[in-house]
């Protein structure tokens, strides 16, 4: 988005404190005079400068403008990232693979990145509340909520380092020399126990979204939102550096923290709410403006057109596009598995959001027909921007990575309230039911009927199944669902169950309502389907329409691609080797050497 408040940074300089910590070797900006924590924290300014330093690791290509949002989050039952092979462990594929060699670039890089956002968030945390007018006077709101948003800040560092390696090492102050950095790996437990504790403390300093001018910061609604997802992890299951998954015993502990959290913000509507329209949503993205109910509460600003601030989302991923002379380029390399595709139901509107059964043929402005294989995710397209860029060359587009939803505090509530208590339960006069289906009845445009939410179950099994399966509709593309599978113990089993259902359709045996070959016409620009695509091809083709093949592109090699190298162990990625090099102390994950 075009950021309100990242050009501050290029205004300011990114302060860098020198003394403990370094810039990105990309970012060809000089500190400003400031060169020691009493100098940076002696003014307003200055922590405010240091607070805009500790949000810039989250952009650009090791963060979430490419490596964590496009890499990371596949394969999974949902999406695939980059088909075609491994790479023998060393590039992008590896990574979605489930494969990646421990000298992985793209390993390294974003692990390097995360731990120098925690390192920016440690000084902020340390000497912002050591300032003179942190308690009192006319700045103490401010620096208070800086601290607030540093806080929150390191538990969004933390907490992605965590999801993807398991136990890390743990740095809770800034670094200093003579420091004995050879620390071993934390208790995944421990640090997220520690971050709900610190964000405890940050809802209570930042203030709500209403009270500050637009500009792409931390508030309230964020924290509580972040707060309530590290809970419902801290309450799921995770792999153990024994390579044993297992979960807390009192996990329901921390199903409550989660409810609670989550029943706070649905109780301030004003604050954020359910777009009426899940398009609008996403729209918002790609017309780089903010949506207008505030369902997305925290996201990463992306600007500035590099790949060290700005974002790859729209030309790494959405519809493939070659040269096209009004979109430009594309290189759709994230598709959806076939099976997600007919997850939905035929009158979700989330599907033709979510995904792009189109591409742009070279040179063309005229959208065609992929085949099933290749479709690819939609929330993020370079031909919705606006305003439109043409060029080929320009690879950043300024979409921003929505990190959390209010889609996803109803579900959470939801989840979290239907285990402690029951799906048909109130807890502040909503039921787990009714949080449900107010999503799904979004999706399917406010019909009822077509949403079957008179159907919802209210066993605590069959609400499970469906609060899982909403949110597999609901967030595809997010980076949300290979997690939400790790947490419940089911990747694995989701990732076979696709692919047999896949070798199903191949053989036969399974999917005949499927069309083997799909038939189209091209409309003003846009495609539009000549037939149902949840019915099976005529025996005779129909005149004046194109054709693509369908099912029929379903094959053996592209089913054995999706997470080939999956193994329980290797849900989590490896320890960068240089880490592991230079710290005794630090163990590899299994199943790496």
């Amino acid at each position: 988005m075009k950021s309100l408040f990242r050009p501050t940074l290029a205004a300011l300089g990114i302060v860098c404190l020198s003394s403990i910590v370094s810039c990105k070797d990309y970012l060809d900006v000089k500190p400003t005079a400031f060169d020691t924590p009493a100098d940076i924290f002696s003014s307003v300014s200055g922590a405010n400068s240091a607070i805009l330093g500790a949000y810039d690791p989250l952009s650009g290509d090791p963060g979430y403008g490419n490596r964590i949002s496009s890499f990371f989050p596949f394969d999974s039952d949902e999406m695939q990232s980059s088909q075609g092979g491994n790479d023998g462990g060393t590039t992008r594929r590896g990574i979605t693979r489930y494969s990646a060699a421990i000298t992985n670039a793209d390993v390294q890089n974003p692990w390097n990145t995360l731990y120098q956002g925690i390192e920016r968030a440690n000084s902020c945390i340390k000497y912002i509340p050591e300032m003179a007018g942190y308690k009192s006077g006319a700045d103490a709101a401010t620096l208070q909520r800086f601290h607030g948003e540093a806080l929150t800040l390191r538990a969004q560092y933390f907490f992605e380092l965590v999801r993807n390696w398991g136990d890390v090492p743990e740095p809770r102050t800034p670094s200093a020399a003579g420091q004995d950095f050879t620390v071993p790996r934390a208790d995944r437990g421990a640090i997220f126990d520690h971050l709900i504790e610190d964000l405890a403390l940050a809802e209570n300093l930042v203030p709500w979204r209403s009270d500050l001018a637009a500009n792409e910061r931390i508030t309230k609604g964020a924290v509580k939102a972040l707060r309530a997802r590290i809970a419902m992890y801290r309450g799921g299951y995770s792999l153990g550096q024994d390579g044993v998954v297992t979960r807390p015993s009192n996990y329901q502990d921390y199903y409550t923290i989660a409810r609670d959290e989550c029943a706070q913000l649905m109780a301030r509507r004003d604050q954020h709410d359910l777009n009426p329209s899940y398009e609008e949503t996403f729209r918002s993205i790609n017309e780089l403006r903010p949506d207008n109910k505030h369902e997305i509460m925290f996201e990463v600003a992306m600007a500035g057109g590099s790949a060290a601030s700005d974002s790859k989302l729209g030309y790494y991923n959405g519809p493939r596009m070659t040269s096209s002379p009004k979109y430009g380029q594309s290189s759709g390399a994230i598709t959806a598995l076939p099976t997600y595709f007919y997850a939905f139901d035929s009158l979700d509107a989330r599907r033709d959001i979510t995904l792009t059964p189109y591409l742009y043929a070279n040179g063309s402005d005229n959208q065609s027909a992929t085949t099933l294989i290749n479709v690819t995710d939609g929330k993020f397209r370079r031909d919705w921007r606006n305003p439109l860029i043409s060029s080929v060359t320009v690879q950043s587009l300024g979409y921003n990575w929505p990190i959390i939803r209010f889609a996803d505090v109803l579900l959470m509530f939801a989840e979290a309230q239907a285990d402690i208590a029951s799906p048909t339960t109130a807890f502040n006069g909503v039921t787990p039911v009714q949080a449900l289906n107010e999503v799904r009845l979004r999706g399917f445009k406010g019909n009822a009927t077509n949403a079957k939410t008179a159907s919802t179950p209210t066993d605590k099994a069959g609400f499970f199944q469906a609060l899982q399966n909403e949110r597999f509709l609901e967030f595809g593309g997010e980076g949300i669902r290979k997690y939400d599978l790790i947490r419940w113990n089911l990747l694995g089993t989701k990732i076979a169950e696709a692919k047999a259902t896949l070798r199903a359709w191949v053989a036969g045996t399974a999917g005949t309502n499927i069309p083997t070959t799909a038939y189209y016409r091209v409309v003003n620009g846009q495609l539009q389907w000549a037939r149902s695509l949840y019915r099976p091809a005529p025996a005779t083709a129909p005149t004046g329409v194109s054709s693509v093949s369908w099912k029929g592109s379903v094959t053996e090699a592209r089913i054995a691609d999706i997470a080939s190298g999956y193994t329980v162990e290797h849900q989590l990625l490896p320890i960068p080797a240089q880490s592991v090099n230079t710290n005794p102390n630090l163990k590899q994950n299994k199943g790496y050497n």
